[in-house]
């Protein structure tokens, strides 16, 4: 066997290897919004004595790489990372900050359903850490600590990958951020909070 044709079935060999391995690492980007359901402050005698959140415009990014099943059920560990830019509150009182940012980072575990197919559906769990910061002005204005505080989280999602072109895909994502308090100066009727991040983005894998 001649050499040229050794050298064109090594670099044919590599390119498979490269496209296998490419399959396991994944990385996303996508932007939603967060819902956060309305809480009751306790010992408020206001009006509108309720503490209202204002779905804030959200980032995602996430890194996966897939360590079991091919093919039809996939299971890869994922670090999503969701940035929530500007979370607005609102109540009838100037006891409350007028906004806060949060970050959250959940490493988990990430099931996908017919990972080789055109669409995918796909469920995450996981844990992780958070952190809000408060804004330094008060709802109608004054000063405000600008308190920032730690948390942990549990994270649980859902969502639809969509196969698009070679590497790209399409992401439809929904995921529920479990986490304490911000600090927002009252008290609520909860120790703990759900942030629900609902939005979309592309995919790609290499």
């Amino acid at each position: 066997m001649s050499l040229n044709r050794w050298i064109a079935i090594l670099i044919a060999a590599f390119s498979l290897v490269g496209i296998g391995s490419a399959q396991k690492n994944e990385l996303s980007g996508l932007i939603g919004r967060t819902f956060i359901p309305t809480q009751s402050i306790n010992g408020a005698t206001w009006p509108n004595p309720n503490l209202h959140f204002g779905d804030g415009l959200t980032f995602e990014g996430n890194y996966a790489r897939r360590f079991h099943g091919e093919g039809f059920l996939e299971l890869r560990f994922e670090v999503p990372f969701a940035y929530n830019i500007k979370e607005k509150l609102n109540t009838g009182a100037n006891v409350i900050p007028e906004s806060y940012s949060s970050v959250f980072i959940a490493p988990s575990v990430r099931v996908n359903v017919m990972a080789d197919s055109i669409l995918s559906p796909w469920a995450s769990i996981g844990g992780g850490y958070g952190r809000f910061f408060a804004s330094d002005k008060l709802l109608y204005g004054g000063t405000n600590p600008g308190n920032s505080s730690n948390t942990g989280l549990m994270q649980l999602g859902v969502g639809l990958d969509v196969k698009v072109s070679g590497p790209w895909g399409i992401r439809l994502a929904a995921r529920d951020f479990w986490t304490g308090r911000p600090p927002v100066n009252v008290d609520t009727s909860r120790d703990r909070q759900h942030n629900f991040f609902v939005g979309g983005g592309v995919t790609y894998k290499f």
